[in-house]
């Protein structure tokens, strides 16, 4: 996200608040997941946000060591990394505590993201000279759009940097009524910047709703890989790419339930926890590794730390608890550096199914944030 990098505490802590204020929609993302939530209110240096998610998906999807916050805050959007803090409740519902950042990262007001999926939607405007002509939107932004006119325009009709007006009706709730500067002309087509910024009540709600499109364009973008992943039967690609989820069990069952749930995305392959099995399998690249945890007693501990030392640094892999507890699990997983640690449950397939998407999405397709800082700061606003 190229932009500024605010860092003055008592800003953040302004910009928290009142997205509180406003209940302003948020994401919640890691590596592999995305969560949309809602800010509920500041404690300190903790906010809440709405829980929209069960406390086991919470527990397993969110404490992850990039999870980051994402919003809409005027004509631009924030980002930055946060830590989930552990549960809460507030007018009796329940919440997630999530820590304040020491830092945002704000896009850049120069390169507000512009909606180009908008649907049909017309516009209205005058020219210069106060005649009123109909047209239709073509493409949004916090900071400005384009907009296509359904007749020709007359020889010095339109003037780049002259003031017109224009009345866009984006939603039933957003209704932009305002005076806008031209800044190009092409044709038909014709793009202008909102000058003054709009007020802050028609800002706030379009300004959600281009970061709710973003989003949308980010996450479909993002999953072209996986959907379009060989279903099972379909055998390895010719090319040698990674291919395959690999289970290390010795449990039957578990590579039946597995292969139901994740077969059409991948083919499983289910070996023993022997090492001579793994480096065999681990020579066939599987594009990942699902490695059974029955029970985490010291010497199993032992055993998955030498299977583990064998995978790591050619695939990525997770473990797969059964049985076990999930807070020791997640420890184990976190000394051994597991892409994810689950306890599996057949109940919340769906969720674990987006899991092993995002692992191999984040792996093989590039998914994260594209967002990289820029070493440009500010102190406050």
């Amino acid at each position: 996200m190229a932009g500024n990098l605010i860092r003055n505490s008592e800003t953040i802590a302004d910009i928290f608040r009142r997205a509180c204020e406003r209940r302003e929609l948020l994401i919640l993302v890691t590596p592999y997941l995305r969560f949309e939530s809602a800010f509920v209110k500041l404690e300190g240096k903790e906010f809440h946000v709405a829980a929209t998610m069960g406390r086991e998906d919470a527990t397993y999807g969110l404490r992850n060591s990039g999870l980051k916050v994402r919003f809409p805050h005027g004509i631009s959007f924030l980002e930055a990394p946060t830590e989930l803090k552990g549960f809460g409740m507030h007018d009796g519902r329940r919440t997630l505590r999530l820590a304040v950042p020491d830092r945002l990262q704000e896009e850049d007001h120069r390169s507000a993201y512009r909606v180009d999926r908008v649907g049909r939607i017309p516009v209205t405007f005058s020219t210069p000279k106060y005649d009123l002509i109909v047209g239709t939107l073509v493409d949004l932004s916090t900071t400005g759009s384009r907009i296509y006119s359904t007749r020709d325009f007359l020889v010095g009709e339109l003037v780049v940097g002259e003031e017109m007006a224009v009345t866009i009706q984006v939603t039933d709730d957003i209704r932009i009524n305002a005076k806008v500067k031209l800044r190009h002309v092409n044709g038909r087509t014709f793009g202008v910047e909102f000058r003054p910024q709009l007020e802050d009540k028609v800002l706030n709600l379009l300004s959600r709703w281009v970061f709710e499109k973003r989003e949308e364009d980010m996450d479909r973008i993002s999953r072209r890989g996986v959907e379009t992943a060989a279903p099972a039967g379909a055998g390895r690609p010719a090319t040698g790419n990674p291919s395959g989820l690999l289970l290390v069990s010795a449990d039957a069952d578990l590579e039946g339930s597995l292969q139901n749930l994740l077969g059409g995305l991948q083919p499983v392959t289910r070996i023993p926890p022997t090492i001579t099995a793994l480096k065999d399998a681990l020579n066939q690249r599987p594009s990942l590794v699902l490695y059974h945890v029955p029970s985490i007693g010291l010497d199993e501990r032992r055993r998955i730390k030498t299977m583990a030392e064998t995978i790591q640094g050619r695939t990525p892999f997770m473990l797969l608890g059964t049985s076990v507890d999930g807070g020791a699990l997640l420890e184990l997983g976190n000394e051994l550096k597991a892409a994810i640690s689950i306890v599996y449950n057949p109940e919340r397939g769906t969720f674990f199914q987006r899991l092993v998407q995002g692992v191999l999405r984040r792996t093989y397709e590039g998914g994260e944030s594209p967002m990289a800082p820029k070493e440009k700061e500010e102190t406050g606003r």
